[in-house]
């Protein structure tokens, strides 16, 4: 039993001995921390667009009732815009009661959101009024996408990693010494959200003479990859 017991206290020390060894080599390796961020500039050719029809008045009946003929409108409208039916869908159906303290009685509004995602943004505009005059009254978000984001994103990392790599081969050169492999890669970056433009102004606002008038600058998405890399020094 004694000898057991050494045995096992022989190899815990051996495996403290090995993993200090261990800890002490990485430790000597000599490392340079850097940061890199790369930066991608597009067009957007898409739009993600949520609108929304809201209907008040005394009767809940009434009210749902009218804001699901609105909405069939404006589905049918969308539907003979050749907007593909798996580019837009409901998004949120709902009645709520609405109590006027002063009057003492209730009151109720119904809302029915649609969230569109628009290929052509040269169809924007057309579309956009197309709906107001089908009875929208709410446009709640609209966000500038692109069909290529997926490549794009892979193209600012890529950026990002030769910008980290270039900067440590600045700082070492100085010194005789070469950049060696990555040893520890770290990714920094946040999920780009491009900001809505200016909401589209009601039919009302508009006389018969601007409704061609455009209203959309879509101008740049810009994807940004920050990364944070740790190379060994030849």
């Amino acid at each position: 039993i004694k000898l057991k017991k050494m045995k096992k206290v022989i190899l815990i020390l051996a495996l403290i001995f090995m993993a200090n060894s261990y800890a002490q080599e990485q430790k000597q390796v000599p490392m340079i921390n850097v940061s890199g961020e790369g930066k991608v500039k597009i067009a957007p050719d898409q739009a993600l667009i949520s609108i929304s029809i809201e209907t008040k008045g005394t009767k809940a009946d009434d009210v749902k009732r009218e804001n699901d003929k609105k909405m069939d409108a404006i589905l049918k409208f969308i539907k003979k815009s050749n907007i593909p039916s798996e580019d837009f869908q409901t998004q949120r159906i709902s009645l709520n009661p609405n109590y006027d303290y002063e009057k003492k009685k209730y009151s109720y509004i119904a809302t029915q959101s649609v969230q569109i995602l628009l290929k052509d943004l040269s169809k924007y505009d057309t579309l956009m009024e197309g709906l107001i005059n089908e009875g929208i009254n709410r446009i709640d978000n609209v966000e500038f996408k692109s069909s290529k984001m997926t490549q794009l994103q892979s193209d600012a990392r890529k950026l990002a990693m030769k910008d980290a790599k270039s900067k440590a081969e600045d700082y070492v050169s100085v010194l005789g010494q070469k950049v060696g492999k990555a040893i520890l890669i770290s990714d920094n970056s946040q999920v780009y959200i491009p900001a809505a433009p200016r909401m589209y102004a009601m039919k009302a606002e508009y006389s018969d003479k601007e409704t061609s008038r455009e209203t959309l600058a879509i101008g740049e998405i810009e994807i940004t990859a920050n990364v944070s890399v740790s190379f060994a020094l030849e």
